[in-house]
């Protein structure tokens, strides 16, 4: 029963060594050979696979990327990059436009999404102005992590605590409790990143360039598909802040914002063609795989056997920030809520859930999906990788900061 929990652990070491022997592996394959194990062994049916594959999840994460990859073909995202970083006149300015605004923009559109449009505007930016790729990738990856924590419907495992913790007026609540240390953990994150590549931050003028659409006809479709986008999400959000009885699910509104370019587009099957499947299949074998894990119970059982111990504010947020690494932070919100909700714990505890099962995402690759997306596109659309080590060596302390600042905030609100 044990054995999908060690599958668990090769599956993070293959993640660290990304390499065995002349063999270079993706984070699709790694995770794919995970599940394929767990499926081999029959520690988890086809049957059970395919129950535990989160069909939303994937359907949101297609009309996204669908999205994504009309913006970028068409030349539109270049367009729309150049608009939004063209008064950055330094390194400083750069990095500070990306943690603010793709760290706001995610706590509203949600951080996957972030991540997906992001990733080629970071690496266009690098592009033109000669930076290194890895400090902009950082930046994003940090910025649509810390920014989601501020809003019931910045990433899945907040709108889960929203919907199921009991708290009246999310929106408002988790602006009240986690909006102000949000904004600190963003500085906090510009001043670590300027640390570890303080030799990258040069004080040199920065020249934009305008780039010309590719394709008209695609770049308006695009444009059409990222606008709808938008208003369905704000309508969700009406729909949350006036209780609403109506399931208006997010895979609903990444679906019908990708009509126009997948419908009315004559070049759609080039666009499909291109998309990131990898990332696609990668989610797929984590779902198998973290289902498999979920079967063992041992998880379960730790946090069961210690539960008088775990519902303190400090420690909500030590244990998600480190079993999220384990089991995902969705499923780790899954298992923890019901046992803060019998404690009776206040709304800074499940706030600190909410923070710690987030920001664990800045810990390692494997604490968050925008990661993982953000770590294919790289090295899809660039050509760039970046390592397991890479980013864990300032994710720790980034994190550990991170924590403390949450953990002062909730406590002495």
């Amino acid at each position: 029963m044990m054995l999908p929990v060690y599958v668990l652990c090769l599956v993070f070491l293959l993640t660290v060594i990304r390499q065995i022997g002349n063999i270079r592996l993706d984070l699709w394959q790694i995770m794919g050979l995970g599940a394929f194990v767990v499926l081999l062994t029959g520690q988890i049916s086809i049957q059970e696979a395919i129950e535990a594959i989160d069909l939303d999840v994937m359907l949101f994460l297609f009309g996204v990327f669908a999205i994504g990859q009309a913006l970028e073909t068409s030349g539109y995202l270049s367009f729309i990059s150049y608009n939004l970083f063209k008064t950055a006149k330094n390194m400083d300015a750069i990095i500070l436009y990306l943690l603010f605004g793709m760290g706001f923009a995610s706590a509203f559109l949600m951080n996957d999404t972030l991540a997906i449009i992001g990733t080629p505007v970071v690496l266009l930016l690098a592009r033109q102005h000669q930076i290194e790729p890895k400090v902009l990738l950082l930046a994003l990856a940090f910025a649509v992590t810390t920014g989601s924590v501020a809003s019931p419907i910045g990433n899945p495992q907040n709108l889960l605590i929203a919907l199921n913790s009991g708290i009246k007026d999310p929106f408002m609540v988790f602006g009240r409790y986690l909006l102000l240390p949000t904004i600190v953990n963003l500085i906090v994150t510009y001043l670590v990143l300027k640390f570890f590549f303080r030799e990258h931050f040069s004080a040199a003028a920065l020249n934009h360039s305008t780039s010309q659409i590719s394709d008209p006809k695609l770049a308006e479709l695009s444009r059409i598909s990222l606008v709808l986008f938008v208003l369905l999400v704000c309508a969700k959000i009406l729909v949350q802040l006036f209780v609403i009885s109506f399931d208006f699910r997010l895979t609903y509104i990444a679906l019908i914002a990708a009509i126009p370019v997948l419908v009315l587009n004559g070049r759609r099957s080039e666009l499909i063609k291109r998309m990131d499947w990898h990332t696609l299949v990668f989610f797929v074998a984590m779902f198998i795989l973290m289902e498999s894990v979920w079967n063992t119970g041992f998880f379960q059982n730790f946090l069961t056997d210690t539960q008088h111990s775990v519902i303190s504010v400090p420690m909500v947020l030590s244990v998600s920030v480190i079993l999220s690494q384990f089991i995902s932070n969705v499923p780790l919100v899954a298992l923890y809520l019901p046992i803060l909700s019998h404690a009776s714990v206040d709304t800074g505890g499940l706030l600190a859930l909410a923070a710690g099962s987030t920001i664990a995402g800045n810990l390692s690759i494997l604490g968050a999906a925008s990661n993982v997306i953000i770590i294919h596109n790289a090295e899809k659309k660039g050509n760039i990788r970046l390592t397991f080590m890479e980013f864990f060596r300032i994710g720790v302390p980034l994190t550990m900061i991170q924590t403390g600042i949450y953990w002062f905030f909730l406590s002495f609100r």
